[in-house]
């Protein structure tokens, strides 16, 4: 048998489906490189992890919610009547807790389980504006001091100028001229609570802002802003989630400095300083000692555990913990 013969002969035996062309699905030619990587899922699973976080951030949870819905439950006082006993049409004064008065009475007969949720919403929300104050303001000033080279040196002065400055003075300057109020109190704490958010992600800008990605998207002529916000803020989220935490009980802490100092809220808006200010006047009683146990304990319990989630949470939000 010829060559030609075994040649043709094997052509025949072989299946023609093997030479067509392969399918070509460009939406799956990159799936051999492909990761289902999530960072915001693996934070919250490294969080979850952490049981006495998780427990704290539900207490906090149900403390907020609570705060919120507790004037429309049935069977509330006021937080600023005065309530009479209808028998003697005097005071409930300094009542102790009982049935009628969950917390007890303070020395003018008001409701302390209604002035102390009052005073739990108003001091929230005084952290809570002043935290997200801070954090715009003092991101975006950290970031453009830390990432633009020009204005380095003006911010710099600022930043040393008012530093300088003690954040207490300003804080009772500021209380003192202005009219007393919740947005006194807000204002008067913005002014000063920036700049240790601005330096912290400033000094932390800098750190990274020379890193070969970053040179290249110079080189590439991608904006600053978006520099800033693809390729260096994503690197400080843990950072600025943990300053963010700390300073919302850092602002209840300074409402209760300046009531207790006498420069805080009026009377009239309970606040958990004011509750305390009263409280500690009555503290040497030992009858009357619950004015002062239960702001303190409500106050103990948000400043622990927003210190506590804030922490945990930086912590979950590095990626070295991302196993």
């Amino acid at each position: 048998m010829t060559s030609k013969k075994i040649i043709g002969k094997m052509a025949d035996s072989i299946d023609p489906s093997l030479f067509d062309f392969a399918e070509y699905d460009e939406s799956k030619s990159e799936l051999t490189g492909y990761s289902n990587y999530s960072f915001w899922r693996s934070t919250v699973q490294v969080f979850m992890k952490n049981k006495v976080a998780v427990a704290l951030l539900i207490l906090m949870l149900c403390v907020v919610v609570f705060t919120i819905l507790q004037p429309y439950l049935p069977n509330q006082k006021s937080p600023t009547q005065i309530y009479i006993n209808p028998q003697t049409n005097l005071q409930y004064r300094n009542v102790q807790p009982n049935d009628e008065f969950r917390f007890g009475t303070n020395s003018i007969g008001q409701d302390l389980w209604a002035r102390i949720w009052s005073g739990t919403r108003t001091s929230l929300f005084i952290g809570v504006a002043v935290g997200l104050f801070e954090a715009l303001v003092g991101i975006t000033i950290g970031a453009l001091w830390g990432y633009v080279r020009k204005l380095d040196a003006i911010i710099t002065e600022i930043y040393n100028v008012w530093d300088n400055i003690p954040s207490t003075v300003v804080l009772i300057i500021l209380t003192y001229i202005m009219k007393p109020g919740i947005y006194t109190i807000i204002f008067a704490m913005c002014m000063t609570g920036w700049l240790e958010m601005a330096r912290f992600v400033r000094n932390l800008i800098i750190i990274i802002r020379d890193r070969e990605y970053n040179l290249a998207s110079r080189c590439l002529g991608t904006p600053i802003n978006r520099i800033i916000t693809k390729n260096l803020l994503p690197y400080l989220v843990s950072v600025i989630m943990l300053r963010m935490a700390l300073a919302i009980p850092a602002a209840i802490g300074n409402e209760v400095f300046l009531s207790y100092i006498g420069m805080g809220l009026p009377l009239d808006i309970p606040s958990l300083g004011n509750l305390i200010n009263e409280g500690r006047a009555l503290m040497m009683d030992p009858n009357q000692r619950y004015q002062l146990f239960f702001p303190a304990a409500v106050i103990s319990v948000v400043t622990i555990s927003f210190y506590v989630i804030g922490n945990v949470f930086a912590d979950s939000a590095d990626p070295r913990n991302h196993v």
